[in-house]
């Protein structure tokens, strides 16, 4: 939750959840809490963390920018 006087602190969440209700739930069908527990943890993993780019991260996916600055600073 936000601080009061502070509208910034949700930002990146909120937009999180838009990018996650527009690309994995809106207008899908899921057969119960469980499926759609699994379709969205999937969608996490897979799309969102290794494969959808991130225009804060120079338009490259969260696992490469993770591993460009590891290789980065452990050099």
């Amino acid at each position: 939750m936000s601080r009061p006087g502070n509208p910034y602190d949700n930002a990146k969440v909120e937009s999180f959840m838009k990018t996650l209700k527009t690309e994995e739930v809106d207008g899908r069908s899921f057969k119960g809490i469980e499926d759609a527990r699994r379709s969205i943890a999937v969608f996490i993993e897979i799309v969102y963390n290794a494969e959808r780019l991130h225009s804060a991260l120079s338009y490259r996916p969260p696992l490469e920018f993770e591993t460009n600055f590891a290789l980065a600073h452990n050099s």
